[in-house]
């Protein structure tokens, strides 16, 4: 509908435009000389433009401009609400990076804490392994010392047995060696005595 209201404005632009060349042609002045027939076509075909174009052409085009005016408005209010939505997340990642990132180093220190411990447990325990093996291996040496004591002293009474029956058997009256038998059974007595 308002296609052919501009259409016909053309038309009628163009027709006051051929009809002023007819005027002009039929008199006769130069660039500078005044023709009412001119100007009166002019200032009609102005006036009448300027009706249609307030009519017909400039609401819409204002009414265009002022949407267009408020779609752009819109579009920037709509990009501030984006970013400062986009600062807001980027506000909370940040936060929870900075909170995973605490996390992380106290989860470092506890590993390193436990580590420790460990590493102290084990080196107490190999300790006390390292103890009892050197106390287990002392008494074995004092017992193996125990029995080697035990049978000396066996192979030394056998000994001592051995030689007081030769000297019995060649010489059983004498005092010296009454003497010698009784000396030799009291030294077993202390020698039993001091273990």
């Amino acid at each position: 509908m308002r296609i052919v209201p501009v259409s016909t404005v053309l038309l009628l632009v163009n027709a006051a435009a051929a009809a002023a060349q007819e005027g002009g042609s039929s008199g006769g002045g130069g660039l500078m000389s005044i023709q009412v027939n001119l100007m009166f076509w002019t200032l009609l075909i102005f006036g009448l433009l300027y009706f249609l174009l307030s009519k017909f052409a400039f609401g819409p085009i204002t009414a265009a401009v002022e949407a267009r005016e408020k779609a752009l408005e819109d579009a920037l209010e709509g990009a501030k609400r984006d970013r400062d939505s986009a600062a807001k997340l980027l506000a909370e990642h940040q936060a929870q990076i900075e909170a995973a990132r605490g996390e992380a180093q106290k989860l470092i220190a506890d590993g390193r804490g436990v580590a420790e411990k460990m590493r102290a447990d084990l080196l107490e325990q190999t300790r006390r392994e390292q103890q009892d093996m050197l106390e287990r291996a002392r008494r074995e040496i004092e017992s193996e010392k125990v029995k080697a004591i035990a049978q000396l002293r066996r192979e030394a009474v056998d000994l001592a047995l051995a030689g007081a029956s030769k000297v019995i058997e060649q010489n059983l009256e004498s005092d010296k060696n009454r003497r010698l038998v009784e000396s030799y059974l009291s030294s077993l007595d202390t020698l039993s005595v001091g273990r």
